[in-house]
């Protein structure tokens, strides 16, 4: 069942062309080195500032996996932290998780008949 995690967060607005570029090295790095893919989601409306980061894994479990993997990763580390130290505004970041529905979930009525 895919896991979706979709990352929130206000970029600093003195810090916002240093900022693209790093997330798109970011996007590119974990697509070509890890198996999970990732989007860089930018705003049409809402706040303008506020940005995310979209990545897909095949299962909970494989979130857990590349996750250890990024963080043994030090070249990975270094272009996340240079991003969240440098480029985000403290306490704006918002992390979700969502699973997809794979299978139809049986009701009360299906299981009675």
């Amino acid at each position: 069942m895919p896991v979706y995690v979709y990352q929130t967060f206000q970029i600093k607005q003195e810090k916002f062309k240093e900022a693209i570029e790093n997330l798109q090295e970011i996007k590119k790095y974990r697509n070509e080195t890890y198996d999970h893919s990732v989007e860089v989601l930018i705003p049409i409306t809402g706040h303008d500032y506020t940005y995310a980061i979209h990545a897909t894994y095949d299962s909970l479990a494989e979130m857990e996996i590349q996750n250890r993997k990024m963080y043994d990763d030090d070249e990975y580390l270094k272009l996340v932290g240079n991003f969240f130290l440098d480029h985000v505004v403290q306490g704006t970041m918002y992390t979700q998780i969502y699973r997809g529905i794979t299978k139809k979930i049986a009701s009360k009525d299906d299981k009675q008949e």
